[in-house]
């Protein structure tokens, strides 16, 4: 006997397969992965961001008000 999706009460009736476990689900029920966004999974699947994706942090330009001149001060 054949299994049908209720979606009944949704606000889209479209049905969409997850990438990780294979298994039928109303789309609104269907989640971007962050860490591979092209991925579309379940709720049971997602993964935590991973934050070694993030760019690398970028130096700051630090700049002294009053520098020490290069050459000798004292006369």
């Amino acid at each position: 006997m054949p299994r049908y999706l209720n979606t009944s009460g949704k606000a889209t009736l479209g049905i969409g397969i997850c990438d990780r476990c294979k298994m039928k689900f109303p789309l609104v029920e269907l989640f971007s992965d962050p860490n591979a966004p092209g991925l579309k999974v379940c709720s049971k699947d997602v993964d935590e961001y991973d934050p070694w994706r993030k760019a690398a942090r970028q130096a700051e330009k630090v700049t002294l008000r009053f520098v020490r001149p290069d050459e000798s001060v004292s006369v």
